[in-house]
């Protein structure tokens, strides 16, 4: 959740915080469903990385849907190698709070699957959601290849016409390439399932999303 006031434009890489060489200590087992949260992954399943404000919430919204395998928060998107929750909420990373989400596409399809992202959040509010403000909170897909780029970004057009007819503002959700992530503290891993009565700011906007927009 937000702390205070916080820059609302990414830095550029220059002024961005140094970081670390050194990776953060890794996360355990899910401990919902107790399946690994690093890889190496099954072959059969496929991932990517989604970010819908704050991370406690959007986290738990995947892995209570089926066809998800497993599910860990994290960052991505910004500057800083390896940062801190706190380094990250400063604002002065660049990063995204995240959530990296392995799922079977032989039951989930990707388009499917982002059905969730769309319509658990509302991606028209840029560096916030709600009462959460800052550039970790922005709505964003950090995509493994063309292929899922594709496919999110024809979601993104065919969600924004929806929003747009119920009267809401252009969709701000940024489509990039996954550079990196970085696996965010064991505490803030599953947090709600710890901490059943822990913040969660996660909301949608009321709107369905369409989906198989690319059959």
């Amino acid at each position: 959740m937000a702390f205070g006031h916080r820059p609302l434009t990414i830095p550029d890489p220059g002024s961005a915080l140094p970081g670390r060489a050194g990776v953060m200590p890794g996360p355990g087992d899910h401990v919902v469903t107790g399946r690994a949260l690093a890889p190496p992954f099954p072959e059969s399943m496929e991932t990517v990385v989604v970010g819908m404000g704050c991370f406690w919430g959007a986290e738990r919204k995947f892995w209570e849907t089926p066809g998800v395998w497993t599910t860990a928060v994290g960052y991505a998107g910004g500057h800083t190698p390896n940062p801190t929750y706190e380094e990250v909420c400063s604002g002065l990373t660049g990063h995204n709070e995240v959530v990296l989400v392995v799922f079977d596409p032989a039951v989930l399809g990707l388009d499917e699957m982002l059905r969730t992202f769309w319509e658990n959040h509302d991606p028209t509010q840029g560096m916030r959601q709600g009462n959460d403000v800052g550039t970790q909170y922005r709505s964003g897909i950090y995509v493994a290849d063309d292929a899922q780029r594709a496919v999110a970004e024809a979601g993104r057009e065919a969600y924004a016409v929806r929003l747009a007819e119920a009267g809401f503002a252009a969709v701000t959700t940024e489509v990039l390439d996954l550079a990196a992530f970085y696996y965010a503290e064991e505490h803030h891993q599953q947090y709600l399932a710890r901490n059943p009565m822990g913040y969660c700011g996660i909301g949608g906007t009321g709107v369905a999303c369409p989906t198989g927009v690319l059959g």
